[in-house]
This record gives structure tokens, C-alpha cells and sequence, in this order.
């Protein structure tokens, strides 16, 4: 575990080095960027994080602005700054003149998507999981957040957890207590840019979305591999929204070959071709 002082924050930040051999300096580090309120590095861990670092690439992973350990000023949760969070976190790792492969998990995905978008120079490959994209998803993301702070505030619940001795609850709880109540999280969100097919067309890396079967998100991930001209959407039977949880075997696998593929186009310099969509 390591805090590392970035911007004006002190991240929380995990580093895996390439277990399989010493990762070539030209070949894309691996950065992973978790959901909303409740999620935090640790889930990606063993899922993918170690599986990635075990075939051979540089993995990062950190608690974004005011999640986990990671501090949790008062205001910058739009998609902006945590651009400016990442870009600021990979120079103070030393990481600046290294392209990224950027893993995002549900609102991470988004995250991931526009950092994409702002800094094509310094991501090669997008892998998204569950990307929520749309104004519905917007929509229905602020009225969730906003009953559950409304749940939250001045809640007994994260005392009687610590009493019941689920201290690892009972910090969650407190986080998302903080998080919604305090933060200027939902309003940042509830004022976040919708992105449009118009700038799904401005990507130019490659980019995997992967969703669960029966996920509401499904047709955003459609939409964004239909328009984008180097991505493909990857659909798991049998699943909702949680594919992260839901299915390491078949997900470590296909984000691993995804991963091999981008990084050996990255390394000679050329454009991974598309290869359309696919549905297992």
C-alpha cells in the first residue's frame, strides 16, 4: 500500500510490477479506474489486476478522488478533474512519458472513455466494463445517489455495524455517508456532459466494451461500438450488471487477449484492426 501525493491529493495507490518477465518500456501500463461511492481498488485486484500482472504487464491501480483511502476534498468529481487526477497521478509515479491501457468498471468506464477523448496521446486501448453512458443512465444515477444520501444522513447504521464487529461495512458506509452528503459528488454528476456519438467517433484507440446479458447498459455499450471506429462490444450471457464479481474466469480471459493484442499494435506503432462485434 502506498500514498502518493499527486495534484493537490494524496492517493491511494497500488502498483503491480510485470510478473513475466520485465514489461517492455514501449508497451502500455495498465491502469484501472473503479465505480461509484461504494467501490474501491480492491476490486479489481484479484479479478484482473494480478492476472495482468502475472502475463507480463505494469499494473496501477488507485482509489479515485475521494474514495477508499484515497482523500476526500469537498468538490471536483465531474469527469474533468478526474482526468486531471489521473494525468497528475501517473507524472508523480514517474509514469508521464508511458502510454496507458485504461481497465474502467462501470463509472470508471466513463471516466476511462473521456480520458480517452482529452488525452488520445496518452491512451492506447480502452477496456470498459459496464460503461453507464447516456442521459437516462445520468438520470437515474442522481435520483439513486440522492435517496441514498437522503438514507444516509445522520444514519445509526454505520455505529451498530462497528458494534456488530463488520468494520469492513461499516467504512463503506461512512465513505458513501461522506461521498453523498458532503461532497459535491451528485451534483458534479448530475451537471457531467452526456457524451454523444459525434465524440464516440473521435476515438481512435481500441477499445473493448464488455457487458452482461441482460444489463440495462447494453445499448450505450451498442451505441459507442457501432460508432466508434475501433471498438467492439463483447456481450456475457446470463449476466446483469456485475460482470466484474460475476465472472473472472471468462473476463480475466478476454480482457488478457484483448490486452495482448492492443499492446503488440502499440508496440509496432500500428492500428489494431477492427474486428466487430462479438457475443459469447
Amino acid at each position: 500500500m502506498a500514498f502518493v501525493p499527486a495534484g493537490s491529493l494524496r492517493f491511494h495507490v497500488q502498483r503491480l510490477p510485470a510478473t513475466a518477465g520485465a514489461a517492455a518500456p514501449d508497451r502500455p501500463v495498465v491502469v484501472f479506474l473503479h465505480g461509484l461511492v461504494v467501490d474501491n481498488l480492491s476490486s479489481f485486484y484479484c479479478p484482473l489486476a494480478v492476472p495482468v500482472a502475472r502475463a507480463g504487464h505494469e499494473a496501477v491501480l488507485y482509489d479515485l478522488r475521494g474514495h477508499g483511502r484515497t482523500e476526500r476534498p469537498a468538490t471536483g468529481y465531474d469527469s474533468r478533474t478526474a482526468v486531471r487526477d489521473l494525468v497528475s497521478l501517473l507524472g508523480a509515479l514517474g509514469l508521464g512519458h508511458r502510454r496507458v491501457h485504461l481497465v474502467g468498471n462501470s463509472y470508471g468506464g466513463t471516466l476511462a472513455l473521456h480520458a480517452a477523448l482529452a488525452r488520445p496521446d496518452l491512451v492506447a486501448g480502452l477496456t470498459l466494463l459496464e460503461p453507464p453512458l447516456g442521459g437516462a443512465w445520468v438520470e437515474n444515477m442522481v435520483d439513486t445517489l440522492s435517496a441514498a444520501a437522503l438514507s444516509l444522513e445522520d444514519s445509526p447504521v454505520p455505529a451498530e455495524l462497528l458494534t456488530l464487529r463488520l468494520r469492513k461495512a461499516a467504512n463503506l458506509t461512512s465513505i458513501a455517508d461522506e461521498l453523498l452528503n458532503r461532497t459535491s459528488l451528485i451534483d458534479d454528476i448530475a451537471a457531467s456532459r452526456t457524451l454523444t456519438p459525434a465524440d464516440f467517433a473521435r476515438l481512435d484507440c481500441p477499445a473493448l466494451i464488455i457487458c452482461g446479458e441482460h444489463s440495462e447498459l447494453v445499448p450505450g455499450g451498442r451505441e459507442l461500438a457501432r460508432h466508434a471506429p475501433r471498438a467492439t462490444i463483447e456481450i456475457l450471457p446470463g449476466l446483469g450488471h456485475d460482470v466484474l464479481k460475476e465472472s473472472s474466469g471468462v473476463l480475466r480471459e478476454t480482457v488478457l487477449a484483448h490486452l495482448e493484442t492492443t499492446a503488440a499494435g502499440a508496440t509496432r506503432g500500428a492500428r489494431v484492426p477492427r474486428t466487430g462485434a462479438l457475443v459469447r
